[in-house]
């Protein structure tokens, strides 16, 4: 069995990291000082305060968990030794979308770069693996929910 690695750049490492080292560091002190201080109140076994914070720290610790999962299996992927010429992970390929003419640029990323609302799509999204391999002027054709989207490739940077 081959465990799969994950592609990111240093950045979405980094910020990844980050998110871990808040976790670990501010909130999981603050939900064991809940713990600790609801433990103090009595009887546990009538004690939602007590309850809430166990639970809220179990969520935090597998949060913890699937991160420290990630990072374990990061491949820090350098776009200056990725292909140029053809779609990759790290590229920002403008296009045309075909079906409502009018052009997208979008950057393929990694987890915890992702961020549609500024056209950052995962590698592994539809649109990520519809793109991934094109040249310019080449056509992907993504299938979605709504239907089939047809991209024209115009740049690749």
């Amino acid at each position: 069995m081959s465990i799969d690695r994950i592609p990111m750049t240093r950045e979405g490492y980094d910020k990844l990291k980050a998110e871990l080292d808040h976790m670990q560091g501010v909130q999981m002190i603050a939900v064991t000082t809940r713990v600790a201080t609801a433990r103090e109140m009595g009887d546990l076994s009538e004690n939602a305060e007590y309850h809430a914070a166990r639970e809220d720290q179990g969520i935090l610790q597998a949060k913890i968990n699937e991160l420290k999962s990630r990072l374990s299996l990061a491949s820090i992927v350098e776009r200056s030794a990725m292909p140029t010429d053809t779609v990759a992970f790290g590229a920002k390929v403008k296009v045309k979308d075909l079906t409502h003419d009018d052009e997208e640029e979008y950057e393929l990323v990694g987890p915890g770069e992702d961020d549609p609302f500024n056209n950052k799509i995962l590698t592994t999204s539809p649109i990520g693996q519809g793109l991934l391999g094109k040249k310019v002027g080449e056509t992907a054709e993504i299938q979605a929910p709504k239907g089939t989207m047809k991209f024209k490739i115009l740049a690749i940077n």
